[in-house]
């Protein structure tokens, strides 16, 4: 597909299926087959969640915020065996569920690292009051190395975003991480709109590339023209914030 022909919102769709057909052809992919439609977890998961565990970021880190997809899982899980706070999203942006990972055994970092388990022992809340995040990692299917990112294409991990900074949960300089394979990381192309957000870290099993030089701005809140209002009423976060609850 020429890109000078086509709408952002397509070329971002056939820039997924590309990246999902090579997940699948390469084999690389760990958790639900096939990953289409997903934020799959991924061979050489451990190794790109190492690289962030070693940055200083991660290590003063008291709180970290996930989008529940299984690529961020190995990270997830260091973060709890560290001790440290995590934070995630109910399904359909019901409210949030707040996990404290001190005390845990390996087994249960293991079980809590999901959003079921994080769910049968985490805090629910319906706002994030009072919290702050130290960093927020957000799934991708596919990154460049300018920081441009491309979610699954329901635009729900962008809105997670969108949230926190509605609900002064996290800043303009709250860090965004992002985990991936190798093959994810493409050589641009990557259309940004408005609410869409970049990363400024980004996680491989082989490099850790860190966007020195960010080429696009991070959302400042949700954007509600944006949203149906069938969306809004469909989620209590949402409803709230807009005014309806």
């Amino acid at each position: 597909m020429a890109q000078g022909s086509a709408t952002p919102e397509r070329i971002k769709s056939e820039l997924r299926k590309q990246v999902w057909l090579k997940l699948e052809a390469s084999e690389v992919v760990v958790g639900p087959r096939p990953c289409y439609g997903r934020v799959p977890g991924f061979l050489g998961g451990v190794a790109a969640a190492s690289k962030i565990s070693k940055l200083d970021l991660f290590r003063r880190a008291r709180v970290l915020y996930f989008t529940s997809d299984g690529a961020s899982r190995p990270l997830r899980e260091e973060a709890l065996r560290r001790g440290k706070t995590i934070v995630m999203s109910q399904p359909g942006l019901k409210g949030y569920v707040v996990l404290d990972g001190s005390g845990l055994t390996e087994l249960e970092v293991r079980q809590l690292s999901t959003l079921r388990g994080a769910l049968l022992r985490g805090e629910r809340t319906l706002l994030l009051e009072g919290i702050r995040v130290d960093a927020i990692i957000l799934g991708s299917v596919a990154v460049d190395r300018s920081g441009a990112r491309l979610g699954r294409g329901d635009g729900l991990y962008d809105l997670e975003y969108a949230l926190l900074r509605e609900m002064h949960a996290a800043g303009a300089d709250t860090p965004v991480l992002t985990l991936v394979h190798d093959l994810q990381v493409l050589e641009g192309g990557i259309p940004m709109l408005p609410h869409d957000v970049p990363a400024d870290i980004i996680a491989t099993p082989t490099s850790l590339i860190t966007v020195s030089e960010p080429r696009y701005k991070k959302p400042s809140g949700v954007i509600w023209d944006l949203l149906p209002i069938q969306r809004i009423k469909a989620s209590r976060v949402l409803s709230y914030l807009f005014g309806l609850a």
